[in-house]
């Protein structure tokens, strides 16, 4: 038996907001300028959003309309929120990229942007092939935000936090949910009357009968009160929530964060094609999950290692899959932007509920599934 836990946060976090705008100003300059190199992080307080980071782009956005238009679509959009998009002062502090840095991506066969470690992860817990203690912390969260937004708990607002527990047996497939955890904000309002609000309009919708027991417990806001959220109440920070961006803390996470990094930078780009690879293998049948690790160097093209985790299957398999990667797979950065046509995507859907298992994303395509289900049969 095994306890596992994941969280996951709405888009009206700090730390997310701080993502989603970090994300729409890369959108705005690739959309008009495909070959603009952007690092752009953002820091939220009570007083100020101050953005900041190296832009190089022949594209001219107006960086304070992106920054408001976010912050008020999240749903800050009057004092009474307590933090309010259309007057919050903004700075903005920007420069371009480094020489020495663009000496390495500015080039035919680009190499990466900077060294480090990237993850990818699959398995066939889910449909969407991520693992189950996420997929419902994601629910839940998304939930949250549609029951504020269409006015189904009209006290609630945008900050909000999820979290859910599995007990699973010993040979780590899902038996039921050991605990859930929520935490949102809200306007002044009797806490017990949210609790229920919450169990009958959030939790019941998302959460199969099959996995709720009597032991399972509920904590919603167990403080008792959060009227004071978002970047009133805490300071948001770009790149702050890794492991809600990728898989929930079911397997490790490289050094960098994703937001606000144009396609050149591998901490993004070849994180998204080790899911990728491994979405595609897993969906092949060969294994039950799979997770891939790989290395660069900055301005080299060729990754320096990739490692592979099969769980606890033989030797052959690990064999067999270091074969297909090797024969269906290049993670050169010229390779991966062109095969999932980072160039035009549009980074702001990838930002909330985890960069992973959404199906309109290019990287969470499965176009070579079945030519590897067929290698292997053959």
């Amino acid at each position: 038996m095994n306890l596992v836990t994941s969280e996951s946060i709405t888009c009206g976090h700090p730390d997310k907001m701080c993502d989603l705008i970090s994300d729409s100003i890369l959108y705005e300059y690739l959309k008009r300028d495909p070959d603009s190199k952007v690092a752009c992080e953002v820091m939220a307080t009570s007083e100020k959003v101050i953005v900041s980071g190296e832009i190089t782009s022949y594209a001219k956005i107006d960086i304070e309309k992106v920054v408001r238009d976010t912050i008020v679509d999240i749903g800050y959009d009057n004092d009474d929120s307590g933090y309010n998009g259309y007057t919050i002062p903004i700075e903005i502090l920007l420069n371009t990229q480094s020489t020495d840095i663009s000496r390495g991506v500015n080039k035919e066969e680009i190499g990466a942007g900077d060294q480090g470690m990237m993850f990818g992860y699959a398995t066939n817990e889910t449909d969407d092939f991520m693992p189950i203690t996420l997929y419902y912390a994601n629910l839940l969260a998304k939930r949250l935000e549609i029951v504020r937004k269409e006015n189904i708990i009209p006290y609630l607002r945008p900050d909000g936090k999820t979290q859910v527990t599995f007990l699973l047996d010993d040979n780590n497939k899902p038996l039921y949910i050991d605990t859930i955890v929520i935490s949102t904000h809200h306007q002044e309002f009797n806490i017990n009357m949210l609790r229920e609000d919450i169990k009958k309009h959030v939790i019941e919708p998302i959460i199969p009968k099959k996995y709720l027991t009597n032991n399972t417990k509920i904590y919603i806001n167990p403080t008792g009160r959060f009227v004071i959220g978002g970047p009133a109440g805490d300071t948001g920070l770009t790149g702050r929530k890794i492991i809600v961006d990728t898989y929930g803390g079911i397997i490790p996470h490289g050094g960098g964060a994703f937001s606000g990094k144009d396609y050149t930078k591998v901490d993004r780009t070849a994180a998204y094609y080790a899911r990728y690879v491994c979405k595609n293998i897993v969906a092949s049948g060969l294994c039950d999950k799979l997770m891939i690790g790989v290395s660069y160097a900055i301005g080299v093209s060729k990754p320096l290692s990739i490692y592979v985790d099969v769980f606890d299957k033989d030797n052959e398999v690990k064999k067999k899959v270091i074969e297909i990667i090797t024969k269906f797979f290049d993670f050169s950065p010229n390779n991966m932007i062109k095969e999932l046509k980072l160039r035009e995507l549009n980074y702001k859907k990838t930002t909330c509920y985890s960069h992973f298992g959404k199906k309109d994303l290019s990287y969470e395509k499965l176009d070579k599934s079945l030519r590897i289900k067929e290698y292997i049969n053959n």
